[in-house]
C-alpha cells in the first residue's frame, strides 16, 4: 500500500499520541499531559507556527513529524525547525523517516524558509544513518540552561 504524507487534523489525535508518547519514552522524557495538550492544541492552531504531519499506510499512522518556523536573524525569510520525528518500529527502515522529512522540505520551501535544521542524540545511530543521508551535519555544539 503506497504511503500518504499529510497534515494531522484534530481527528487523528488517537492515533498520533501514542507516537508521541513513543517519541518521548524514545528520549526517556515525561510530558505532563497537560503540555501534550497544549501541543496539540498549537499544532491545530492558524495562528500558530507549528504544525504536524503524518505518514499514513491505508488508515494507519506510521511516522509524525512537528515542524516549527520562526524568523533568523541571518535571513529575511523564515527557517523552519524540524522538532519531532517519530515512527513506529515496523516502519523503521521502510523510508517513512525519509518520505516525513522530504515533506518538511517540501513545505518549508513553500513558506520561503532557506533552511530546515533538526537536532537529534548522539546515540541515536539508527537516526543518524537517514539523516547523514538527507542532511549536512554543521559541527555545532548544543548547549543548554534548564529553567
Amino acid at each position: 500500500m503506497p504511503l500518504a504524507i499529510r497534515p494531522l487534523t484534530p481527528a487523528d489525535r488517537p492515533a498520533w499520541e501514542p507516537l508521541w508518547q513513543g517519541y518521548a519514552t524514545f528520549y526517556k522524557a515525561t510530558i505532563p499531559p497537560e503540555v501534550t495538550d497544549t501541543t496539540w492544541a498549537r499544532l491545530h492552531d492558524a495562528t500558530e507556527p507549528m504544525h504536524a504531519l503524518g505518514a499514513f499506510e491505508g488508515e494507519r499512522l506510521l511516522g509524525i513529524v512537528h515542524l516549527i518556523f520562526h524568523r533568523s536573524t541571518w535571513t529575511s525569510g523564515p527557517y523552519c525547525y524540524l522538532q519531532d520525528l517519530f515512527t513506529v518500529e515496523e516502519a523503521r527502515g521502510r523510508g517513512v523517516g525519509r518520505a516525513l522529512i522530504e515533506a518538511v522540505y517540501a513545505r518549508a520551501a513553500e513558506e520561503g524558509a532557506s533552511r530546515v535544521y533538526w537536532l537529534t542524540h548522539e546515540t541515536n545511530a539508527q537516526a543518524r544513518i537517514l539523516y547523514d543521508k538527507v542532511a549536512d551535519r554543521t559541527g555545532f555544539i548544543q548547549y543548554r540552561k534548564m529553567l
